[in-house]
């Protein structure tokens, strides 16, 4: 599989919000809090998964693990609805998640 970039996952939930414009609140700066509060909702869904069922299972079991990537599918959506309402372009993110790395590698 080639990589699947951010630029993709993005036109993709352009995709879907087209399709149901007329059924889901707009992408924009106004309705951006409401989508990292949905994306939370679906963060609960990966911990419920682990929680219920363990780590190790989680993982390993072929239809938890299913379920699992799924959830977070689900939390990768939200997050990019979020970077379309705040106008967040794939080098922006390339570039401060290259120096929050840059960061984390001198914290400790």
């Amino acid at each position: 599989m080639s990589d699947f970039s951010i630029n993709q996952m993005q036109e993709m939930q352009r995709n879907l919000q087209n399709k149901y414009k007329d059924k889901w609140e707009p992408i924009n700066q106004e309705t951006g809090k409401n989508k990292m509060l949905w994306m939370i909702g679906e963060i609960g869904e990966v911990i419920d998964i682990v929680k219920k069922h363990g780590d190790i299972n989680a993982s390993t079991d072929i239809e938890l693990r299913k379920d699992l990537v799924e959830e977070l599918a689900d939390v990768l959506m939200y997050d990019n609805d979020i970077l379309l309402c705040y106008n967040i372009t794939e080098d922006e993110l390339k570039q401060a998640y290259c120096e929050k790395f840059q960061k984390n590698m001198k914290c400790w």
